[in-house]
């Protein structure tokens, strides 16, 4: 999940939304370059001069979750100087993601240094080029993540006074973000990564399903992948007196979508139109 996680944060943050955790660089003593601490992200994206100048706990509190990444996927926030110390879970909770392709096969790489390695000479052998480490990729594979959200994780905090809750607003950034983060990060380890296909199901606040993605499958074909939801769409049929709304989002140019969803509504995940 946090493979996950990740390229929604650094979305958020291009964007110059606050996002809390997330590595950040700072010049250290005789200028060493090392990671800021929590204290020190946190003063750096709420503008404060220090934590432990706020004038009472609900401030940190409220600053917390006007975080973006706090407001969706909660936080540890244990702060020795700070005036609160609290767990905050999140109303957004992503599972394991599975990898449904049984086609795949780990591809590994050594990368090698293009300078020679210091130690080498210390030890008085031959300097030579060193390794710097592996790298091990996946030939392809198609993961699926089941996750819920709980609009009520935020109860509490909202009776506190320090947020108006989880939003129709907060959910939204959450889908829009969620449709296209991994395709938008484009490292060399993560290149090629693409979100291929998502299902958001409203229900009800008192009706639970079960974990969705145990019930997909995925097949390989010759020029367009299957995604089969149809098991998914037997279970959502018989409780759809109780489901507010279905949408399937997946990418028609890869992939044949097979599903059966009544009154689900089918998006291109590409172009987010409708199909």
């Amino acid at each position: 999940d946090k493979a996950l996680k990740y390229p929604m944060k650094k979305m958020w943050d291009d964007e110059g939304k606050k996002v809390l955790y997330i590595k950040s660089m700072k010049f250290g003593e005789n200028n060493t370059l090392i990671p800021k601490s929590i204290k020190e992200r946190y003063e750096d994206i709420f503008h404060v001069d220090k934590l432990e100048d706020a004038k009472d706990g609900k401030e940190v509190l409220t600053n917390l979750l006007s975080a973006v990444d706090v407001k969706n996927f909660g936080a540890t926030f244990a702060e020795p100087k700070a005036k609160v110390n609290v767990s905050i879970t999140g109303a957004v909770q992503f599972g394991q993601g599975f990898n449904k392709y049984e086609g795949t096969t780990a591809e590994e790489q050594q990368i090698l240094s293009p300078f020679r390695d210091a130690k080498d000479e210390e030890k008085k052998e031959e300097a030579k080029n060193s390794t710097l480490g592996t790298k091990i990729t996946s030939n392809e594979a198609h993961y699926f993540y089941p996750f819920v959200i709980n609009p009520m994780a935020y109860k509490e905090f909202v009776q506190l006074g320090v947020t108006d809750g989880y939003t129709e607003e907060d959910y939204q950034n959450f889908k829009r973000t969620a449709l296209v983060s991994a395709t938008s990060y484009a490292t060399n380890a993560k290149e090629g990564c693409e979100n291929e296909f998502a299902l958001f199901v409203e229900t009800e606040s008192d009706m639970y399903l079960p974990n969705l993605t145990e019930y997909i499958t995925f097949e390989k074909g010759d020029k367009l992948n299957t995604i089969d939801i149809s098991e998914v769409a037997s279970i959502i049929n018989a409780v759809k007196d109780r489901v507010k709304s279905v949408e399937v989002y997946y990418n028609p140019y890869t992939t044949n979508l097979v599903s059966g969803i009544e009154d689900e509504k089918v998006f291109n995940i590409i172009t987010l139109k409708e199909v």
